[in-house]
């Protein structure tokens, strides 16, 4: 899920430097969207995979 979150920014960089500035700020909301998605899984594998004794 990361790769696909820094897919999207490189996509939103360089829509945003051939000026499409739509598609540059959709990709990056996207972007944002699957980047707090992975903390939230991340987290939640952190939390998870620890063992109580």
């Amino acid at each position: 899920m990361l790769r696909w979150t820094l897919t999207f920014v490189v996509l939103a960089i360089i829509a945003g430097i051939f000026g499409f500035g739509g598609i540059a700020a959709g990709a990056a909301g996207i972007a944002k969207v699957l980047f707090f998605i992975f903390i939230i899984l991340f987290l939640v594998s952190l939390i998870r995979g620890k063992k109580i004794l």
